[in-house]
């Protein structure tokens, strides 16, 4: 699949192991083997309210990003999209999928850090540049980086800029340059320098057992493999005019690093026209960072440039997650793969 990885991947449970955001990582674990997660046998009858203060929801959303029962960003609120999260991480379980904190749960989540420091380093800013609005003009360019240092450390880190600014009050992230050190969430780094373009990967027979259920209502994607639910996103996942197609379908190509054919007549009616624009890779391309594809034309699962966004806007009929989410999912799928939307 182009990805290397430099350590052994625990092999128990789906999720990621839980890394100190200072030591390189991929995006993905792509076996989603997770340090080991509180079983039913150990649950304690106590419970516990949801966290209200920033930083032990901040912990709580890390823990569930590790274990790849994605909250989205992780920005300190209590939303929907957590607690879809948390309920899903214990309905995999084998725990009631209540919602509520256990004992054994609080005492997990509560070990964790929930900051860690990152110094901005020159390399990054091989991912920074200014890109036009207009499509026209986005087409003649060779990639879409992201518009800003800040960005970049935002999205590698699974967060927004706005939560950036609460963590580092004293430091114009505006004018963050090489060499300066700033606080951020101590999830494992998306390191986008680590995905290889592919416009096709080649199939992963080892996840022939695994498929996709979409589930628009909820905005959800969980990866199933067997009965089991391994991992689970939140998704953007259509609009009212051009809802997600429902029915079931599979996976017929996963792009790192897609071009996008921009066609407004297929963005607002669904069908392709002769005049469009052919938008270069990057973070800020429209379908993010990777694409995998449906049999339905113009049809897939995919990255985004606007991650604030995910699990609160309308797509053009397409599944849209996290960059940091689509490239994990991305990851852990191959060709074939069934995927049932409702």
């Amino acid at each position: 699949d182009g990805y290397q990885r430099s350590q052994p991947l625990p092999s128990s449970t789906p999720g990621l192991s839980a890394t100190p955001a200072g030591t390189p990582q991929l995006p993905i674990s792509s076996g989603l083997s997770p340090s080991p997660s509180p079983t039913a046998g150990s649950q304690a009858a106590a419970s516990y309210p949801i966290p209200t203060d920033r930083d032990s929801i901040v912990k709580l959303q890390i823990f569930l990003d590790l274990h790849t029962f994605s909250p989205g960003e992780i920005n300190g609120r209590w939303s929907d999209l957590c607690a879809n999260a948390l309920q899903k991480y214990q309905s995999a379980n084998d725990q009631s999928g209540t919602g509520q904190i256990s004992e054994r749960l609080q005492q997990e989540f509560a070990k964790l850090t929930p900051y860690t420091s990152y110094q901005a380093r020159a390399e990054d800013l091989q991912w920074v540049g200014k890109s036009p609005l207009n499509p026209a003009a986005q087409a003649r360019l060779k990639k879409l980086p992201y518009p800003s240092l800040i960005d970049f450390v935002a999205e590698r880190f699974h967060t927004n800029k706005d939560f950036l600014r609460s963590l580092n009050p004293r430091r114009n992230l505006g004018k963050l340059r090489p060499g300066d050190t700033l606080q951020v969430p101590n999830v494992t780094p998306f390191q986008i320098e680590s995905i290889k373009p592919a416009e096709d990967t080649a199939p992963k027979p080892q996840f022939g057992g695994r498929s996709i259920k979409i589930d628009t209502k909820r905005k959800s994607l969980d990866l199933i493999e067997g009965e089991k639910v391994i991992a689970s996103f939140p998704i953007t996942p259509g609009s009212k005019q051009l809802p997600a197609p429902v029915g079931t379908w599979k996976i017929v190509k996963i792009s790192f690093f897609p071009f996008f054919r921009w066609d407004r007549a297929m963005l607002l009616h669904g069908k392709r026209s002769g005049d469009y624009h052919n938008i270069p890779p990057g973070p800020r391309n429209e379908v993010g960072i990777a694409w995998v594809g449906l049999n339905k034309k113009g049809i897939g699962i995919h990255g985004t440039n606007n991650p604030d966004a995910i699990g609160r806007t309308a797509s053009h009929g397409c599944i849209r997650l996290t960059n940091w989410d689509v490239a994990r999912l991305a990851l852990a799928v191959t060709q074939e793969a069934k995927v049932d939307i409702f």
